[in-house]
């Protein structure tokens, strides 16, 4: 039976991402009572096979997809002239609906360096353990074993990842260890844990925190509504003015609703979204809301500003033939016999490459003396500043891909692999903003500043050699798939190309020429893309320093308006993401449950699932 309509409601949240299903979930557990509205402009998840069948995930970046918003950035110099475009979460549970799942946790220091009161790592570390169940290993003091969300190794192991880990330790010279998400450990090879459960099913946010609180009539999930602004009486957020989504409902009524909110307002639309509801709200920089015609409420010129993310490539290899790998999956239909046999196994027992998402190895890398050296100088400055003497810091995330991940669609079928790899604190920062188009139409004016610092570039050239001599080294490995790596000169030692086998384990490392570099260069700049690892839009500072809230989560000028998601990081973190968002919701559940007097940590119940 639906839940009766409510014009007004104890507490609002404007989107119903990762961050938001934790707050609003632990508020509603902690006291029933409360009335609190998610208004979500995408649709639900709930038991949906798109977003529980972890194999399923790369389905939701197809460009028909509808559970995605395709955020197209300015065309940039640094990129060759490219647009890039940033996808972001457009459906109930966000990121944690749609993500790869990757379970990936940074060092402890990211938070003592937001330099935020309570956000410091002793005092999120309790919650980092609160928030999980980790399935992987009994006993490891800084992990949780009584969470909502699941932590597991996956419904299946590949062996294509025994030989990537292999040659990482011997050709590579690297540690092996068996948990590197202990907030602390870097530089080692390792097994690569999941969000996934022993059921074999995705573990997100929205099924663990508020779809198992369905009974509860006070908490209630809106989709399809699509937050324009927060209403205010004398700078007091009082609700907020919605409309019909048009793309999760275009066919439905456009006019405006408002709904009340008589505790608090909390906006959680992530980077994208939450700078473009303050602007729309009259809150951003003077120039940004004339050009709009938007009458300013509060000078904040921080709102929008120091936009942050991870800078990827994906490379792909051919594989040799009868390897294990997800290639099947991605291009098989529901009806193929492969797809089929793994889909039976996965109803029985939560196994199979069902609940896979085909990354089981990585290493948080560093580079040694010599890889320093031969990365260049243009990164040395960056090194000496920010890592040298932070040794818990990772540059970049070096991992192999079992499949041909997003050039499955356009490659031959047969078995592929790809290295994957991402810098985790890149100095570039960029910038997201609304506009008016001629027509008079909000647009979004998005610079995403991938690689206009010159260190940025390095590590990713360097990823791109290192991991290409790992995986020829790899017995599964036979050869490059000559479109998705960098076009190089006739006659080059690096030409790429189809092979019979691999090269012996203490064969010589490729010979590039400055022309070959150059040709890399090119590459990464014509193929870096997000890691879907937006942040940093509504960043948690002083408001002098270009801050938009305060360590309360409080907008600064106004009152009863918090913002909880991603976007109030003040600086890069080096993990996946969706760990932060679930974090920063814990965090928030503190902070608003201890301002509306409404419980003690201790007396908290986690949100249960059998999922």
């Amino acid at each position: 039976m639906p839940h009766p309509i409510i014009s007004e409601f104890d507490i609002i949240f404007a989107g119903g991402g990762s961050t938001a299903c934790v707050v609003a979930g632990r508020l509603a557990a902690l006291d029933p009572s409360l009335t609190i509205l998610i208004l979500e402009g995408g649709q639900h998840t709930l038991n949906q096979d798109l977003h529980v069948q972890p194999y399923k995930f790369t389905r939701n970046l197809a460009p028909t997809s509808t559970t995605m918003t395709f955020n197209v950035g300015n065309p940039s110099q640094s990129l060759n002239g490219r647009a890039p475009i940033v996808p972001c979460a457009h459906c109930v549970g966000g990121g944690s609906s749609v993500n790869a799942m990757c379970y990936t946790r940074g060092p402890a220091s990211d938070f003592d360096d937001w330099g935020a009161e309570g956000w410091e790592s002793k005092n999120l570390i309790p919650l980092m353990k609160k928030l999980e169940t980790y399935q992987v290993q009994p006993d490891r003091p800084t992990h949780g074993y009584g969470g909502p969300i699941k932590v597991s190794p996956g419904g299946c192991k590949l062996g294509i990842f025994e030989e990537f880990i292999h040659v990482g330790t011997t050709y590579h010279k690297r540690q092996y260890a068996e948990d590197t998400d202990d907030l602390k450990t870097c530089n080692t090879y390792s097994p690569w844990a999941k969000y996934i459960g022993a059921t074999g099913r995705r573990s997100d946010a929205a099924h663990h925190y508020v779809y198992n609180q369905a009974h509860n009539a006070n908490l209630q999930i809106w989709v399809g509504k699509r937050v324009k602004r927060v209403i205010f009486q004398d700078k007091r957020a009082v609700g907020v003015e919605f409309t019909s989504d048009p793309v999760s409902c275009p066919d439905a009524d456009q006019s405006s609703s408002i709904v009340k909110a008589s505790k608090l307002v909390v906006i959680s639309a992530g980077a994208f979204g939450s700078p473009a509801i303050l602007e729309r709200s009259g809150i951003g920089a003077e120039a940004i809301l004339k050009r709009c015609n938007i009458e300013q409420l509060v000078d904040l010129p921080g709102v929008g500003e120091n936009y942050q993310d991870h800078n990827l490539v994906f490379t792909p290899y051919f594989a040799a033939e009868g390897i294990v790998t997800m290639d099947p999956l991605y291009l098989g239909e529901e009806s193929d016999v492969v797809v089929q046999k793994n889909l039976a196994q996965w109803k029985i027992d939560g196994k199979s490459l069902v609940a896979q998402n085909g990354s089981d190895a990585k290493i948080k890398w560093r580079p040694d003396d010599d890889e320093l050296k031969a990365m260049g100088s243009a990164f040395q400055p960056r090194w000496k500043e920010f890592f040298q003497d932070r040794p818990d810091k990772p540059v970049a995330l070096f991992s192999l891909c079992a499949g041909a991940g997003g050039f499955s669609h356009i490659l031959p079928r047969r078995s592929y692999m790809a290295a994957n790899y991402f810098t985790l604190y890149p100095v570039s920062a960029g910038s997201v903003h609304i506009k008016l188009d001629e027509n008079g139409q909000e647009g979004i004016d998005f610079n995403a500043g991938f690689l206009d610092d010159p260190s940025d570039i390095a590590p990713l050239i360097f990823g791109y050699k290192k991991l290409r001599e790992v995986i020829r080294r790899m017995s599964s490995y036979r050869g490059e798939v000559p479109i998705g790596h960098p076009h190089f000169p006739q006659g080059s030692a690096a030409v790429c190309r189809e092979t019979t086998g691999p090269v012996d384990l203490n064969a010589p490392d490729i010979i590039y020429t400055a022309e070959d570099d150059g040709a890399i260069d090119r590459y990464i700049r014509d193929r870096v893309q997000t890691t879907w690892h937006s942040l940093g839009t509504c960043a948690m500072k002083p408001r002098a320093n270009k801050g938009v809230i305060d360590a309360r989560l409080n907008v600064y000028g106004v009152t009863n308006l918090k913002v909880a998601d991603m976007s109030i990081a003040p600086i890069n973190v080096g993990t996946n993401t969706y760990w932060t968002a679930l974090l920063i919701g814990e965090k928030a559940a503190m902070i608003i449950a201890d301002e509306l007097g409404i419980g003690s940590q201790s007396s908290w119940k986690s949100p249960r699932s059998r999922l």
